[in-house]
C-alpha cells in the first residue's frame, strides 16, 4: 500500500519535510493517531498561551527489527541539568539555524539533534507527521513530537557520553506487552504511566507519549493501573 503524499509539507531541505508516501501499513493506525489527534487526548500539559516556553523537538522514530515494529529510545546522561539519568526520546531545543519554529524548525531539529545524540543518519529517517505541541513544566520546554520511519537503518551508540548514557531500541511488543506495564507516582503526586523495558524504567514525557500513542493506535492491551514502580527501579 502507498500513502498519498501529506498535502501540508513543510518547506526547506529533506529534513524539513513530511512525507507519508510508501510507508509500512503497519504504521497506518499511527498516521491515523497524527491527522486525529487533539492536544489535550494527549497530556493535560500544553504550551503556555502567552508563548512562553522554550521551543524544542523530539523524534520518535519508529524502525522494523527482529521483532517487528521497534522504537529509537536513548538514556540521558546522569550528569545532566534536565531530566538526568532518564530514558527519552532523542531530541532537544531548537536553533535558530532550524528556522521557523512554526514551521520546519522542529523536523530540522529533531533530525540534528538525534544524529548528535545518537549517531543517526538522518538521511535514512523518513518524517511522515507531528504531533501536537506539548509542555514539560520542569523543564519550560515546548516539545513538538516528529514523527519518522526509520527507512533505511544506520549504525546507532553513544556519541557523547557527557550527554547519552545509552542508546537502544525497544520492540512495540515489549511496550504493549502487559507484564511491562506500571504507574509511577512522583513526589509531586502526578501518577503517571511507565514502561520496564530493555533494563530501563521509561517514564515521565516520554513514557507518557508513548502510552496515548499505543492507545490511540489501537495497539494497547489490558494492563494493571494499580501495579505501582518507584522512580528508582533498576531491573
Amino acid at each position: 500500500m502507498t500513502h498519498a503524499s501529506n498535502t501540508d509539507r513543510m518547506s526547506g531541505t529533506d529534513g524539513g519535510r513530511l512525507n507519508t508516501e510508501g510507508l509500512p501499513d503497519w504504521l497506518d493506525p499511527v498516521l491515523r493517531v497524527v491527522q486525529t489527534v487533539e492536544p489535550l487526548q494527549l497530556s493535560r500539559f500544553l504550551p503556555p498561551t502567552d508563548g512562553g516556553g522554550r521551543q524544542s523537538a523530539v523524534l520518535i522514530l519508529f524502525g522494523e527489527g527482529e521483532r517487528g515494529p521497534e522504537l529509537l529510545l536513548m538514556e540521558r546522561a546522569g550528569s545532566l541539568r534536565s531530566h538526568a539519568g532518564q530514558p527519552a526520546f532523542p531530541g532537544g531545543a531548537l536553533d535558530p539555524e532550524d528556522g521557523d519554529p512554526r514551521a520546519e524548525g522542529p523536523l530540522r531539529a529533531a533530525l540534528r539533534e538525534a544524529e548528535e545524540e545518537t549517531g543517526l543518519d538522518p538521511g535514512g529517517v523518513q518524517l511522515f507527521g507531528v504531533l501536537p505541541k506539548l509542555y514539560i513544566p520542569v523543564s519550560s520546554f515546548v516539545v513538538t513530537p516528529v514523527l519518522g520511519w526509520w527507512r533505511q537503518k544506520s549504525p546507532v551508540g553513544v556519541v557523547d557520553p557527557n550527554e547519552t548514557a545509552r542508546v537502544f531500541t525497544v520492540p512495540v511488543a515489549d511496550l504493549t506487552d502487559p507484564a511491562n506495564r506500571a504507574t509511577t507516582v512522583h513526589p509531586s503526586g502526578h501518577r503517571g504511566p511507565a514502561f520496564l523495558v530493555e533494563s530501563a524504567l521509561v517514564w515521565g514525557f516520554t513514557a507518557g507519549v508513548i502510552d496515548r500513542l499505543l492507545h490511540f493506535a489501537g495497539w494497547e492491551r489490558p494492563w494493571d493501573r494499580d501495579k505501582q514502580v518507584p522512580l528508582d527501579w533498576r531491573a
